[in-house]
């Protein structure tokens, strides 16, 4: 599975937000064990260092932003991402470009805290409890076969 996952999944982890870092931290395992692709978007990386620096320091933010890039797979967005951003319906602009990102690279879902904002997605969206929960139904599948 190849999946999208949104900001403030990311941030919970980063900056340890609770009570959502528990099921942050089980993403990043399931990711550190291969158990799916996991990719976002340049925009996504600015988002978290911003939000790094002005909570802890740039320092912190930058070891975030080079451990995040070991992890994460970082998705192109293009004028014709924009344009496809635009057409699509979903309200808010920076959601429309990062599901547009997805869909492009031909994604299989968006994992992100604010399901109602990817409301009208033609990619299916998890919560991350939901994500977790569907990871581990498949790779408990996978080792009974």
């Amino acid at each position: 599975m190849r999946v999208f996952l949104d900001s403030d999944v990311i941030l919970d982890l980063v900056l340890c937000r609770e009570p959502d870092v528990a099921i942050a931290h089980e993403i990043f395992r399931s990711i550190a064990r291969h158990e799916f692709e996991a990719f976002t978007s340049a925009v996504v990386i600015v988002n978290v260092h911003y939000f790094a620096k002005k909570e802890k320091d740039g320092t912190f933010a930058i070891a975030e932003v080079k451990n995040l890039l070991t992890l994460l797979d970082i998705l192109s967005i293009h004028e014709r991402t924009l344009q496809q951003a635009i057409a699509l319906p979903i309200i808010d602009f920076e959601d429309a470009v990062q599901c547009a990102a997805a869909v492009a690279e031909g994604l299989d879902a968006i994992v992100t805290r604010n399901v109602k904002d990817f409301a009208n997605s033609p990619l299916p969206v998890y919560s991350p409890a939901e994500f977790v929960k569907l990871i581990q139904t498949e790779h408990a599948s996978e080792e009974s076969d």
